[in-house]
């Protein structure tokens, strides 16, 4: 995953994670302080243990940096804004645990969180029912802004409709309708798979493929499948550590020259700890530092660099950025942190641009509070001359709009407190 986090269970991987976003106590959730009285304190939950750790690591990373900026800026109204992080380990019962402890004893004002969309969507459930913002960054399944959409909780990462949608028919172009899936078997491997094989069937397509255990990490039984089912393109869908043993084990199987690697998903976390002969493949980048037309995003990749060790950011930095950035908006625009008047504010508020770091207008959309974010579709390759997080080279930027479809066919029907 990201340089010099180890993906290994127990202890070690826990203090290689917590070490990485500025030693994260093992005891206490990690607070950054600022002048001034009676802080706005913001609860952020995320699995900095288990196999999506990398992940994690970012996204605090990218809020730990984005909070200090605002500190340094004045906070929100004026108040300093306290970061409090808890660990979820990737299990749904203990991030639901944690939002209640951030809610009832911290008394945060804003909920974000989780990478692992199973805990996202089990989060919602909590801060609907006290009634809390919630944001969630990174957590992709769908019914979180579609059919179980709550008035309370907005989204910044795309949906997996979204990042089906904008890749299917690159790949289908440019090497056939024939696929097979290797697929994490939670909410978000599920409903990623369900909007793949939609847009498949319609183009006439084909597929095989297995529902795996999100932290899977023998690929063998599943690879000598796709190998005789011999597809156009091998669809790794799996995230974190999974991704990149699935990705080792295709190379070790001698794979890369038999069929197209593809997908939703291959973050830069993860192409970093592969080897370059599976640094391949048309996939969708949420968020891409290489923005040649977009000024304000090289002034946010040199910002932040120095303080994730003179890396460039990735989309989860962004994710992280974006969200808290859009609580000081909304909080602005409403004069108040109040929950329901904060989340009204939010809806349909078009991001600035040193805010968005995107090439087209976006927003929280009014109708299931989605982001419209822009999707950058093309190819991972290994380190290119701009340096080693040079991975990926940009061929279309599909907008959230043209990805997502209406509102109205998402599900969602927002019901506000009365």
């Amino acid at each position: 995953m990201s340089d010099g986090i180890r993906l290994t269970a127990g202890r070690r991987k826990f203090l290689a994670a917590t070490a990485a976003v500025g030693g994260l106590q093992l005891s206490s959730p990690f607070i950054i302080k600022a002048r001034g009285d009676v802080p706005v304190k913001i609860g952020f939950i995320d699995p900095i243990t288990g196999s999506l750790s990398a992940l994690a690591v970012s996204e605090v990373e990218g809020a730990k940096w984005t909070v200090d900026q605002m500190n340094k800026k004045g906070g929100i109204l004026g108040r300093p804004v306290q970061l409090l992080v808890e660990d979820s380990a990737n299990d749904t019962g203990t991030g639901v645990q944690k939002a209640h402890k951030l809610i009832e004893r911290d008394k945060v004002d804003v909920i974000m969180g989780d990478v692992n969309s199973g805990i996202a969507y089990a989060i919602m459930g909590v801060t609907s029912d006290k009634k809390v913002l919630h944001i969630v960054p990174g957590g992709h399944t769908d019914p979180i802004t579609g059919k179980d959409c709550k008035w309370n909780t907005f989204r910044t990462c795309n949906t997996t409709a979204m990042d089906a949608a904008a890749v299917t028919g690159e790949l289908v172009k440019r090497f056939g309708k024939k696929w097979f899936f290797v697929t994490p078997d939670y909410a978000y491997g599920q409903t990623l798979q369900a909007n793949f094989v939609k847009n498949l069937e319609k183009l006439g397509g084909t597929w095989q493929g297995d529902m795996l255990p999100i932290a899977n990490a023998d690929f063998s039984a599943t690879l000598i499948k796709a190998k005789a089912f011999k597809p156009d393109v091998l669809l790794n869908n799996m995230g974190g550590a999974a991704q990149i043993n699935c990705m080792k084990q295709f190379v070790q199987f001698g794979m890369a020259k038999e069929m197209a690697l593809g997908g939703a998903l291959f973050e830069i976390e993860a192409i970093r700890s592969v080897p370059k002969e599976a640094q391949t493949g048309w996939w969708v980048m949420e968020w891409y530092w290489n923005q040649p037309n977009v000024p304000q995003v090289k002034e946010f990749v040199d910002a932040i660099s120095p303080s994730i060790g003179n890396r460039k950011p990735t989309a989860r930095h962004w994710m992280a950025y974006v969200s808290l950035q859009a609580v000081k908006l909304a909080a602005e625009k409403a004069k108040t942190l109040e929950a329901v008047k904060m989340a009204q504010a939010l809806s349909d508020l078009e991001l600035p641009p040193d805010v968005s770091l995107s090439p087209n207008k976006i927003k929280y959309r009014a109708g299931d509070h989605q982001l419209m974010s822009d999707i950058f579709v093309g190819q991972v390759h290994p380190p290119g001359p701009d340096g080693p997080d040079d991975l990926f080279k940009v061929e279309e930027i599909v907008t959230g709009e043209k990805a997502a479809g209406p509102a109205e066919e998402t599900g969602c029907k927002l019901v506000w407190p009365s």
